[in-house]
Parts: structure tokens; sequence; C-alpha cells
């Protein structure tokens, strides 16, 4: 995806974000976030969008410390997390090209960098606030981001470190959009993981999976980030990865 396409990923994940808070009022519990109300989802969601404006509005070139959640609540706090949206959006939009700004994950540029990632961390959170409507489920998200942010899921964020999906002996977890036709081959060992992209065909070549998870690109999106329940793809092979992931793969805020 290129950066206004990020852009207007986030735009659109924000506006649906607001909506099913608004409706399911900011006293519902949160599904897919267990102990969480939407009041919750909001005041966090509106600090990291508020945090990431600060570095790309304000090109700081480290780390900076986020302004802490607001204490607000009902239709102040569903307006305090609209406007903190829209400053981002406009931020991006109007930031140039050779902006220079911290970053923590690999991307093209730090404008690209946080163009992706809060299209993605608005597009996840619009799926819990979906949670807590009636429906009690998610919305679809669009293939071409879903296939984005398991991209950036795998390669990114568990490339590193600090990602706590490891197994004692070397294993192969793949994962395969039915829709779209993208797979993924992570390599899991003592180490972090290691994620190999290509089409079907070559990951087919790679050689068979220890575990693989199917299904739609949304879903496994989904899935991976650990919105859905147990069942909502397929899994073949050794469940026990896929409960690795489960229990494993969370990504906090720190």
């Amino acid at each position: 995806m290129k950066v206004d396409e990020h852009i207007e990923a986030l735009e659109s994940a924000g506006r649906g974000l607001f909506e099913a808070a608004a409706a399911a009022g900011t006293d519902a519990e949160v599904a897919t976030c267990p102990g969480w109300r939407v009041r919750d989802l909001l005041r966090h969601t509106t600090m990291v969008h508020r945090w990431a404006t600060a570095f790309v509005a304000e090109g700081y070139t480290s780390p900076h410390p986020d302004g802490g959640e607001p204490d607000l609540d009902g239709e102040e706090l569903l307006a305090h997390f609209r406007e903190g949206h829209a400053a981002l959006v406009a931020a991006l939009r109007a930031a140039p090209e050779s902006l220079e700004c911290w970053t923590f994950l690999p991307a093209p540029s730090p404008r690209a960098f946080w163009a992706r990632r809060q299209a993605h961390e608005t597009t996840v959170h619009r799926a819990d606030a979906e949670s807590a409507l009636a429906s009690g489920r998610p919305g679809p998200v669009a293939p071409a981001v879903a296939v984005d942010g398991i991209e950036e899921l795998l390669r990114a964020f568990h490339s590193r470190d600090r990602s706590r999906v490891r197994t004692p002996e070397p294993r192969t977890l793949r994962v395969r959009a039915t829709d779209t036709g993208d797979v993924w081959t992570v390599r899991l060992s003592q180490e972090a993981p290691r994620t190999e992209r290509g089409d079907a065909g070559a990951a087919g070549a790679a050689g068979a999976a220890d575990c693989e998870l199917s299904g739609p690109a949304d879903q496994l999106y989904l899935t991976l980030w650990n919105r859905l329940p147990e069942g909502a793809v397929s899994v073949t092979g050794d469940a026990s990865l896929a409960r690795l992931w489960r229990e494993k793969s969370a990504i906090t805020w720190s």
C-alpha cells in the first residue's frame, strides 16, 4: 500500500471506530479486550493518536512520552477522540516526504511508517469498538488493508527480539490468505521468528509446514491480532502452534 492509501485507511477506520463507539455507548463491554469498556478503548486510542501526531507534526527524532489518557467520558470523550483522529490524519497529509522523526519499525520513510502503523492501530481498534455492538463481531476489513497488516505484524513486529513467539525446536507456521493468494511462512525457534513471503507456489515449494492457518485475509488479520475466537480460520497440522501464537503474540503498549 502507498502512503496515501494508508492515510485513507486510517481516516476510514477512525470514522468507523467513532460510529461504533457512539452506537455502543462508552459503558459497553469490549468483547475483544476482556476487562475493557468502550471508554477505555477510546482513551487508549486517542492517546496513541495524539502521541503519533506529535512525532509527525513536531519532528521528534527520539522517543517522546505520550500525554497520558484523558480523564473524560461520554460525549466529551467521543468528541476528544474525533478531534485527535482528525488532527493525526491532517498531520500525515501535510507532512513532507522528507519528514525526519523517530520510528520503531522498518519503513521506507518516517511518514510511511506513521501512516501505516496508525492505519493498523486504528483498524484493529475499530474492530474492538464493533465487538461492543449487539452483534458482537467486528465488521470486514478490506483485503488490501488486511494483507498489509499481516505483513506488518509478521515481518516487522515479530521480527524483533522482543517477540515472545518461540519454540524449543525449529517449527514452521504457514499463513495462507485464500481470497488473495498471499502466503507467509513463519519459521519459529528459540530466536525471534523469521518470516518469508511469496506466492502460493513459492511457499508450497518451501516444504511442508507444521501448522497452517488459512482463510480470507481479513479473518486471518483479526485472528493474528487475537480479535477473533478460535475457529475463525482453518487450522491444519499441529494446532499447538496456533495456540502458541494466541498465548504469546500480543503486542502491548509500553
